[in-house]
């Protein structure tokens, strides 16, 4: 996947390396002091170790979320204010539970391939991966506990009712493949809590360590998860037709999984003869050929077009949340720059 070469493309490319540069001692900290065998798959998940302990130079992640954070501290942040600098340890702490989720998708999905490499589950099993991901979970809310920052408690607070809701996003995720009545309405709703809930949780919390009252709180969260939608959609349209390079997973793998993502929904409840040939291939198990033909027929019946033009639409949304927030939008170029980044990828 890419991003269109565009001035904020630039911004957001450096911006995500700026961060990764300034959480990853923290990050590292955090995981190495996990009792061994936990650390050494943790260590493993996030590509700094092979599966032999040996050091590793794996394709790290994007490290959106903790960007999130310190973007939002700064777009809050007084003039000549460290908001940003302060909020490190919270940056981290929705990294580590970010990566929690990943570690217990991938078994819940059988997901065979993360960032390139074989997943935790399928290297180490799955009694040590899951483990491992409730762990890191935990560790997420150590460091905000033990943050002396006047923000931290509300933090973790805030922190805890997204991984709940998180996870009731990722239940109903899981129940849709055993319907076949999922409405395009209770998809978004799973979406909106799956994905879009951490990147309100971030945007919020880098507000609250810039010290913002109540009501900018809550618009960054809502704009965190305006964008958070945009970012699932064209996601959904990576996971039907991304290209294996880039997304490090088989070509058509939420296909074969016969996953209930939006532009999937979308086609089966267009009422078009399309919809109805991706039904009955979603009936049963799924063959390379069968992969193609669902993937044609999602497009043919306009599940494509409508996620890509969802997508902008909740991106518009969003950008309204924010000027709620920071009404001189030129105080917040690293939030939209992130935001434009993460939406305008390519398949």
């Amino acid at each position: 996947m890419s991003a269109i070469a565009t001035g904020e493309g630039q911004e957001a490319v450096a911006l995500l390396e700026q961060t990764r540069e300034t959480v990853t001692p923290e990050l590292r900290r955090a995981v190495e002091g996990l009792p061994g065998p936990m650390r050494r798959v943790a260590m493993y998940h996030f590509g700094w170790e092979d599966a032999d302990g040996s050091p590793s130079a794996g394709r790290p992640g994007k490290a959106l979320r903790p960007a999130l954070v310190l973007a939002a501290a700064r777009a809050l942040d007084v003039p000549g204010g460290r908001a940003a600098e302060s909020a490190v340890r919270a940056a981290v702490a929705v990294e580590l539970a970010h990566n929690f989720t990943l570690l217990h998708d991938d078994v819940i999905d059988e997901d065979p391939k993360r960032r390139g490499r074989a997943t935790a589950w399928t290297v180490f099993g799955i009694p040590d991966a899951v483990v491992t991901g409730d762990a890191v979970m935990a560790l997420a809310l150590r460091l905000l506990a033990d943050d002396p920052h006047p923000a931290a408690a509300a933090a973790a607070a805030r922190l805890t009712a997204c991984v709940i809701e998180l996870c009731a996003g990722q239940q109903a995720d899981c129940s849709f493949e055993r319907r076949t009545d999922v409405s395009l309405a209770e998809c978004t709703t799973m979406a909106m809590a799956k994905t879009g809930a951490l990147l309100g949780c971030s945007c919020a919390l880098g507000a609250l360590y810039a010290g913002a009252g109540p009501d900018e709180v809550e618009a960054m969260d809502a704009f965190g998860r305006e964008a958070g939608l945009a970012f699932q959609l064209i996601d959904d349209l990576i996971g039907i037709w991304g290209d294996p390079e880039h997304t490090g997973k088989p070509a058509g793998a939420d296909l074969l999984a016969r996953k209930k993502s939006l532009p999937v929904v979308a086609a089966l409840t267009s009422g078009t003869d399309a919809g109805r040939e991706l039904a009955e291939l979603y009936a049963g198990p799924m063959t390379s050929d069968d992969i193609r033909l669902a993937a044609e027929a999602v497009d043919r019946a306009g599940g494509r077009d409508w996620a890509q033009a969802h997508a902008a639409d909740r991106m518009g949304r969003a950008v309204q949340q924010l000027s709620r927030a920071v009404p001189d939008l030129g105080a917040a170029g690293g939030l939209l720059a992130l935001a434009e980044f993460v939406t305008r990828r390519t398949c």
